[in-house]
């Protein structure tokens, strides 16, 4: 029977209005066409106070014929402490404290529209990568994506930008969270970079999706 509505019975904070991430239950029931409803349920998902969506953002620069992305290690404290190889499918090595990712940052709620992504970009680049961006040059790479709609509704906003080869970088000063602490940068080829993410050397799947995007993107100029 097809489902036409959802019927919100409760909506609760657990634990209370705290935290950089907060559950949020609903209490819901499935209306269906015929007019008969379903059983109650419960659904929890994941939400951010902060902001809601995220812009991630692919530099790139030509070096000669080639074009080069910019990768970042950072910080991952989920995954160090959340990957218990005990208690995985399949044991693996994905237990670590640094992710290789492109830069990437929560849009936050004076960020409005597609300038406001943009507007994040900018400030993500500079913050992460030590690259200062004209909020011109940032493009969509298509349209934005759920990444866990199980569990979140946060959606990824994929953007790339093009640096200058002779562009200085300075060090990056990141947003003052020691979650950023020690993070690196550098600059790789992107067949390679693309390659990394199928033999599992890049595991986080943001970064491949933007890759190959930005990869159909220069060739389809």
């Amino acid at each position: 029977m097809t489902i036409v509505d959802l019927e919100l019975l409760h909506d609760e904070l657990p634990g209370g209005d705290v935290g950089f991430l907060r559950v949020r239950r609903l209490h819901l029931r499935n209306r269906r066409q015929d007019g008969t409803v379903s059983a109650e349920y419960v659904c929890d998902f994941v939400v951010r106070p902060k902001g809601t969506d995220a812009v991630v953002v692919v530099l790139w620069r030509r070096a000669g014929a080639a074009v080069e992305v910019l990768l970042r290690a950072g910080l991952r404290p989920a995954l160090w402490f959340g990957r218990d190889a005990a208690t995985l499918p399949i044991a693996d090595a994905a237990r670590a404290m640094w992710m290789t990712e492109v830069v990437a940052g929560i849009v936050e709620h004076d960020d409005h529209g597609e300038p406001g992504v943009r507007r994040r970009a900018v400030i993500e680049a500079w913050e992460e990568a030590g690259y200062r961006l004209d909020a011109d040059r940032v493009e969509f790479l298509g349209a934005g994506t759920f990444p866990t709609p199980g569990s979140m509704p946060e959606k990824y906003w994929l953007v790339a930008a093009e640096i200058d080869p002779g562009a200085v970088q300075v060090e990056p000063g990141g947003d003052g969270s020691p979650m950023e602490h020690g993070a690196r940068t550098w600059w790789t080829a992107l067949p390679e970079a693309i390659a990394d993410c199928v033999a599992g050397r890049i595991t986080d799947a943001k970064t491949e999706l933007a890759l190959r995007r930005l990869q159909d993107h220069l060739s389809s100029r």
